[in-house]
């Protein structure tokens, strides 16, 4: 993945976002049963699979990428762009630092979590992991928009701009 690859997937973020900024509050909130229950919740746990394995991983800038449970229910869609914009920063700076080294393994503890267990990841590897797991629930979250009645966004390839 380069810069304006990663360009496309931010574009394509940017829909989604702007369209859940028009949403009822309460139905960006309401639990449907599925994937992380909410909009909220599943967008919050993309942004923080961009703070964990980039922001933390990859390059050590924080030990504690995953927001807390208890702080879901304070959060809005600005809360969550906050956090986007800080993945995009991260994502940048792998593509800057790495740029050379994108196949060289990374072999260390994962920082969150209390386990000892050494793991070897190419931060090649976790990019294109933290942005397929965000299409993935990309999808699901187009499912609960649409669950809930909504006409959801265009954010297919044909949506884009070249």
């Amino acid at each position: 993945m380069n810069k304006n690859e990663y360009e496309w997937v931010k574009e394509n973020r940017e829909t989604l976002l702007n369209f859940c900024r028009r949403m009822d509050a309460k139905d960006f909130t309401s639990e449907l049963g599925f994937g992380w229950e909410s909009v909220r919740d599943t967008l919050v746990h993309v942004a923080n699979c961009y703070h964990a394995w980039l922001g933390s991983y990859v390059l050590l800038k924080t030990k504690n990428p995953i927001t807390p449970k208890d702080m879901l229910p304070t959060m809005g869609i600005e809360e969550i762009i906050e956090l986007f914009d800080q993945a995009d920063t991260y994502v940048n700076d792998v593509l800057q630092s790495f740029a050379t080294k994108m196949e060289v393994a990374i072999e260390q503890t994962i920082p969150w979590r209390e386990s000892n267990e050494i793991i070897s990841l190419t931060p090649q590897k976790l990019i294109v992991h933290v942005v397929t797991h965000e299409y993935h629930h990309k999808g699901q979250i187009m499912a609960m928009i649409r669950q809930m009645g909504y006409e959801p966004p265009n954010t297919d390839v044909l949506g884009t701009r070249d």
